[in-house]
């Protein structure tokens, strides 16, 4: 390179920026080198290590190698990194020694290249080349550091290149050192010099607060940052300066809108005078930035160069989509940042450089992307082609291309305006077909061309939001486009877009955007004539909240002007729904239950709330009934669930109809069958005594006619009884009386006629009657305490509860009704109010009959003239009264005890067959219409007479006076027979010997009350005489357990029979004959446990099935009244033993 050289041209920022290297020494040296030098440097990668913890990464170095003159070194104050050398060189062909290098004047060059270094004041370490020059070695030394430092430091800052222009080993050596070298130093200058520079400019920026600091200047020295990191391909590092820039202008700007403004704003503030677009087709816009450096550019001039910028980084990034979504936040926070900066701007100005901005992205995407590309991310470009549609039709509502009539004068000067604003077309798209601005120009040129531009641009935005399911978007270009239409009074074509669009907010539940869309719908129908529609949209509209009250009077008036005008068609409605015109609110019937007869009445009442603005008369209302089966004429003429389907109401020829009635609503209609139904008034109809009884005749769908009747047929054991001034009440369906009338009853033998009052369908006949049952007891209580007599035979079917319920008898009447053919058969159950028991008492020989008379019922009796005797009339039995009452009061749940004497003079005496009888009436002063039979109950007695007198008697231990316990004592049974051979004695027991008759007794003690601990045998069978005065006795020991009086021990006989008696009531002997146990405790100090002490003697069950199977004699219990203890009821005294601690005493 020639020193002479001319001086270099200014820098052109462009990507061909490399950093300066610059080159002193053997020019024509390096020119030989320069080749080589310029195709290896670049080729290997170097690990960049930066400060503050950034990632190293590695890059490809380049450089731009210039001869060396004092002017390229920088200035004082001179931020310029791109004319900033980096590094030097100084190159000279190696000599033999330095001395003849010096010699040759290389040292003296060498010194005066560091010189003008040094005076720099650079204090950066510098290269210079130490020129040997040696025709035997032939190789090229590079001294690089500065004059003090180059003896000690040559050994470093030199390399030497062994034959450079050979194809050798060695050469190849030495250019991979010198090429390590260079990058390495390089690297170390950039490190070095890009901190240096960032401190700088980070200290810079920390005075953004002081009055006279200034953003442009800021901006201008962060770029230059920018441009290094470009020029060495770190675009990512690039675009963060740009990113910074951007924030921080930003936040600037949120600041003065919040009142916190800085000074060199203003500078952003004049007025827009141009609106050109961005320009995005050259790396550099330098005339904007020339604009920012001498703070003149407007906000829209910062903004379009700082995105250029932006986006020139992002296309080498191979990031063309984020281009796209930067761009549309650009150009949305340009129209913010104006309104808050309040920038003075032309009416249009701002649309036309957003529609041209928008055009200049999209074709700047689709000239790097190819058209498949651009297909699969339609998503990201979208919203420029949406945004650039809106501001074309803003345009043109603005130049007068959408009016009826066209533009006008003011239009007219308008439109020019805003295209002088435009400027002349750059150079860049002049001789581009579709450049955004002939798009712009052509669509402002007159109405046809808009329309077309308009059109083009509004489908393509609609098919792009389509396919990539943006529904909404694309309805609400639509929507735009519908307007569009509007204007050019092509309602037809616009009621499509405004219906869709109408659709989606419907389905998204947009409010707002429903209603001002429902009224360009109305519009659009009531050019389109559609009648019915615009009354339905218009009812919506009327009913909507969100209109003002103006607007809806006006849409309600809308629709009573075509209800008040006379149809062409008669009979002709319009139908509307009703859930704008009025809400149901409430719906009840009458009766409350919705149930109603065939050919009842059925009220509905129902509740509305009108949401009309003005008050609105109603003609008709009407429901719609539909029958479960079939579809049914209302009212209902039939049985079924019927169901309210639809609601109508009328006004004039409009009809607004609720579809559907939701929650269902239901009412039955039913058609009843007559019933006839009787019920006593209490709960239980008690025998002997006048019992009310109702009867409820509903008639259903039969009419009672004068004449018809009830026919009872009597039952035997009842009387239907009828007050003098009974009448019969009939009720409505609602319960309501309708009327009443004398009951008219004739009475025969056989049937009981009643005359019912006349009664329409569906009402309810009710009357009282009283009935009266003849109190009859069963013949035989189950609780009698007499033993082993038969029940005689009941007449009636009486139920016996167990416990101490009343005896109840059913009484089945049949009726004829006039409305069947067939009778119904009723049931009154009546219960006996008094339970009846009888028991046979003995003294000796001497009888006597006891009858028990207990008042089950609630209520309270009078009990007169009680009456025992005997059925057959015999003339050798005598029942004696002991009763002196002649009337007694027996209240409820209380007992009345009769006794009679039983006297005979045949011996023995017949059986004996009772009636006993006593009248009774309730205790109430009520008087009867009637007279009441008596009570009456039958029983029967048979073996009363006394055969066997049974006598026992304990005695003390000898020696002793008293009985003690835990002793023995001595216990004798007395059995003596009071008669000789009677009929009742002839049975298998009884066997004849030469002198007399005898029968075979078994006998047992048994102690109840476990009082007595029988010691030994407690059983045994004796063969006693059949004679009177016969005695037997019976010896054995019992030992008293308890202290104090004590009963005597219980003796029963009973018969012997042998096996082969076919007594029903025979108990297996052997059962009965077993040894008894006795445990007692030989401890006097411990007193005998009675739970230990167990007689075996007990009686077991018949049949026992230990023998079952086995012939075994058997017993027969002997009837009560044939056996007489003589010592029931004696006790004896016992006195407690003298040595036990615990004393326990019986008391009976």
């Amino acid at each position: 390179m020639d020193a002479s050289q001319e001086p270099l041209p200014p820098v052109i920022y462009t990507m061909e920026n490399k950093p300066i290297v610059t080159c002193a020494g053997d020019q024509n040296l390096f020119t030989s080198v320069y080749p080589t030098l310029s195709q290896q440097l670049p080729r290997e990668p170097m690990e960049w290590r930066r400060s503050y913890g950034r990632a190293p990464k590695m890059i490809h170095l380049e450089s731009n190698f210039v001869q060396f003159k004092e002017e390229l070194l920088p200035k004082e104050g001179n931020k310029a990194l791109l004319t900033f050398p980096f590094l030097h060189i100084y190159w000279t062909e190696c000599c033999v020694s330095i001395r003849e290098g010096r010699k040759r004047g290389g040292m003296a060059q060498s010194c005066s290249c560091v010189s003008s270094l040094l005076r720099k004041k650079e204090g950066r370490r510098r290269k210079e080349m130490d020129a040997q020059d040696s025709s035997s070695c032939g190789t090229v030394a590079l001294c690089m550091e500065s004059l003090s430092q180059i003896v000690c430091s040559c050994l470093c800052r030199c390399v030497v290149l062994s034959d450079p222009l050979k194809d050798s080993s060695r050469t190849q050596e030495s250019w991979n050192a010198f090429l390590t070298k260079l990058r390495t130093l390089l690297l170390m200058s950039f490190t070095k010099n890009l901190g240096k520079f960032e401190d700088d400019m980070r200290t810079l920026r920390e005075k953004r607060t002081e009055p006279g600091w200034s953003f442009c200047e800021y901006f201008m020295v962060q770029e230059e940052l920018a441009f290094v990191f470009e020029m060495l391909q770190q675009f990512e590092d690039a675009l963060v300066q740009y990113d910074e820039l951007d924030a921080l202008f930003s936040q600037y700007v949120v600041n003065f809108g919040a009142g916190d403004g800085a000074n060199w704003l203003t500078f952003f503030c004049q007025p827009v005078k141009s609106w050109n677009g961005l320009i995005l087709r050259k790396p550099i816009d330098m005339e904007k930035r020339e604009s920012i450096q001498r703070r003149e550019a407007t906000l829209l001039d910062l903004r379009s160069y700082l995105f250029s910028r932006q986006c020139t980084l992002l296309l080498f990034l191979q990031r063309p989509w984020e281009v796209a979504q930067r761009a549309l936040e650009l150009l949305h926070n340009c129209v913010q940042e104006l309104k808050l900066l309040e920038v003075s701007v032309p009416p249009g100005a701002l649309d036309c450089w957003v529609f041209l901005s928008c055009l200049e992205v999209l074709q700047r995407i689709e000239g790097c992307c190819d058209r498949a590309q651009i297909d699969s991310n339609i998503a990201h470009t979208v919203g420029l082609w949406s945004y650039a549609t809106e501001k074309l039709k803003s345009l043109g509502y603005l130049c007068g291309l959408v009016s009826e009539k066209g533009p006008n004068s003011e239009d007219l000067n308008r439109t020019v305006d805003l295209l002088a604003g435009l400027g002349a077309e750059r150079p860049e798209t002049a001789n581009t077909a579709q450049s955004p601005y002939k798009k712009l120009k052509e669509a402002l040129s007159s109405v046809e061309a808009f329309e077309k531009h308009y059109l083009d641009l509004s489908h393509a935005t609609i098919e792009m939001y389509t396919s990539i399911g943006r529904i909404r978007s694309a309805k609400f270009v639509g929507k735009d486009l519908a307007e569009f239409y509007m204007r050019k009074k092509a309602p037809q074509k616009a009621e499509i877009y405004l219906q869709g669009a109408l659709k989606n907010y419907l389905a998204e539940g947009w409010a707002l955007p429903i209603t001002h869309t429902r009224k360009q719908l109305a519009e659009c129908q009531k050019h389109l004539g559609q009648i019915e529609n615009y009354l339905q949209t218009s009812s919506l509209l009327a009913s909507d909240c969100h209109l003002t009250e103006e607007e809806r009077k006006h849409f309600c008036q809308e629709i009573l002007d075509f209800a008040s005008q006379p149809s062409d068609s008669p009979g002709h409605k319009i139908v509307l729904p009703m859930h704008s015109f009025a809400q149901l609110r409430d719906l009840h019937f009458d009766p409350s239950n919705a149930v109603v007869h065939v050919g009842g009445v059925l009220s509905i009442e129902i509740t509305m709330y009108s949401q009309m603005p003005v008050p609105v008369h109603v003609e008709q209302i009407v429901v719609n009934v539909h029958f479960i089966f079939s579809d049914i004429a209302y009212p209902a003429k039939e049985p079924g669930t019927y169901t309210l389907r639809q609601l109508c109401a009328s006004v004039g020829s409009v009809w607004f109809v609720l579809p559907h009635i939701y929650p269902i609503v239901q009412y039955d209609v039913y058609s009843q069958e007559p019933q006839l139904h009787v019920e006593p008034l209490a709960d239980s109809l008690l025998a002997g005594i006048p019992q009310k009884v109702k009867f409820t005749v509903t008639t259903g769908h039969y009419t009672i006619k004068n004449g018809d009747s009830l026919q009872l047929s009597n039952a035997e054991a009842m009387l239907f009884l009828c007050p003098v001034e009974s009448r019969a009440v009939v009720y409505s369906n609602t319960r309501e009386q309708s009327s009443d009338a004398a009951l008219r009853i004739q009475s025969s033998d056989k049937v009981t006629s009643i005359s019912l009052p006349t009664a329409p369908a569906y009402h309810v006949i009710e009357f009282e009657l009283e009935v009266l049952s003849l109190p009859s007891a069963p013949a035989l209580g189950g609780e009698s305490d007499m033993l082993g007599t038969p029940e005689p035979h009941r007449k009636h079917k009486d139920k016996q509860k167990t416990g101490h319920c009343m005896v109840t008898t059913d009484h089945k009447v049949s009726i004829d009704c006039p409305w069947s053919i067939y009778s119904t058969v009723i049931a009154l159950t009546f219960s006996v109010p008094f339970r009846t028991t009888h028991a046979l008492l003995s003294s000796g020989t001497r009888k006597y009959v006891q009858v028990c008379v207990e008042n089950l019922s609630e209520l309270d009796f009078q009990l007169s003239d009680s009456y025992l005797v005997d059925t057959r009339n015999s003339t050798d039995l005598q029942l004696v009264p002991l009763n002196t009452q002649s009337q007694q009061h027996i209240h409820s749940q209380q007992s009345l005890f009769f006794v009679w004497e039983l006297t005979w003079t045949e011996e023995p005496p017949p059986p004996l067959h009772c009636r006993f009888s006593v009248g009774f009436s309730p205790a109430s002063e009520e008087q009867l219409s009637v007279s009441l039979k008596p009570y009456t109950y039958e029983f029967q007695v048979e073996n009363f007479f006394t055969l066997y007198n049974v006598k026992a008697e304990i005695s003390p231990p000898s020696g002793m006076e008293y009985c003690r316990t835990g002793s023995l004592c001595s216990l004798e049974v007395l059995i003596t027979r009071l008669s000789d051979l009677l009929e009742v004695d002839k049975d298998e027991a009884l066997t004849e010997s030469d002198e007399h008759f005898s029968t075979k007794l078994m006998y047992e003690v048994v102690d109840n009350s476990s009082n007595w601990a029988v010691c030994g045998k407690s059983c045994g069978v004796i063969s006693m005489p059949v004679a009177a005065q016969a005695t037997h006795r019976v010896h054995m020991e019992v030992m008293p357990l308890f202290a104090g009086y004590l009963p005597l021990p219980d003796v029963k006989l009973f018969k012997y029979l042998p096996h082969h008696s076919a007594h029903s009531s025979q108990l297996d002997a052997d059962s009965w004959i077993e040894n008894d146990s006795l445990s007692v405790d030989k401890h006097g100090d411990e007193p005998p446990d009675s739970s230990s002490l167990k007689s075996r003697g007990s009686m077991q069950s018949v049949c026992s099935g230990e023998h079952k199977g086995l012939p075994m004699p058997r017993l027969q219990a002997l009837p009560a009244g044939q056996v007489f203890n003589s010592s029931s009821g004696t006790q004896v005294l016992v006195i407690p033993s003298q040595d036990d601690h615990v004393l326990e005493v019986s008391v009976t």
